[in-house]
């Protein structure tokens, strides 16, 4: 397993070439993403906690992906490690996962009918060479106005719980959404394209990483 701590490798994983990715994340959206798009990554999960003074929400998610990144990155040689941060961004006020189902309810209820920006802070670290790229991708969201009924039967459904500004747009959350701009990857917590971009940075192509 060539050292990371926890990790199961996969059979496609193990016949593999020579460049290794693991995610740094345990979100199932995120490994859904780079599987669809021909990835085979490892997961482990970096337990970086994510409660940070920061007051901007681009720093903060740009900061947060990069100590995922790190976190894992120390107990994975020779490999590509992605970390990633997700937020969603309201008037300047950033909104994370909600603790509970009171939270998101009124998370919910003050946004319905609003924009709001999503933003996800990828970093791309090649452990073999110590060197690292990272960024911040932003995607517009337009709220729809679900009435109070849907909302308390989205929110027992529990989906709301486990992603950024409580809702998605692959589950129930869909028809509450109107609308985005910009890459629908990255409001399921990881852009491809951005993805893309990073390992060029680092010298790579995706192709070097297709199973």
């Amino acid at each position: 397993m060539r050292g990371c701590t926890g990790t199961k490798r996969t059979r496609r994983a193990e016949s593999r070439g020579s460049v290794r990715l693991v995610l740094a994340s345990a979100s199932p959206a995120r490994l859904r993403v780079l599987l669809a798009a021909g990835f085979d990554p490892e997961v482990v999960v970096s337990g970086v906690p994510e409660d940070i003074g920061i007051s901007s929400t681009e720093s903060v998610v740009r900061q947060l992906a990069e100590r995922k990144a790190e976190a894992v990155g120390s107990r994975c040689p020779d490999s590509l490690v992605l970390g990633c941060d997700t937020m969603l961004e309201i008037e300047g006020r950033a909104r994370g996962k909600p603790k509970d189902e009171a939270e998101a309810l009124e998370m919910w209820r003050s946004q319905s009918g609003r924009t709001g920006t999503l933003m996800t802070g990828h970093c791309l670290i090649d452990t073999s060479r110590d060197a690292r790229r990272s960024a911040v991708v932003r995607t517009v969201i337009r709220f729809g106005r679900p009435d109070d009924e849907e909302l308390r039967a989205y929110v027992a459904s529990g989906e709301p719980l486990g992603t950024a500004g409580g809702f998605t747009i692959e589950g129930r959350g869909a028809p509450f959404i109107e609308g985005i701009e910009g890459d629908p990857g990255n409001v399921l917590g990881l852009s491809v394209p951005v993805f893309r971009s990073l390992l060029r940075e680092l010298g790579l192509s995706v192709t070097d990483l297709w199973g």
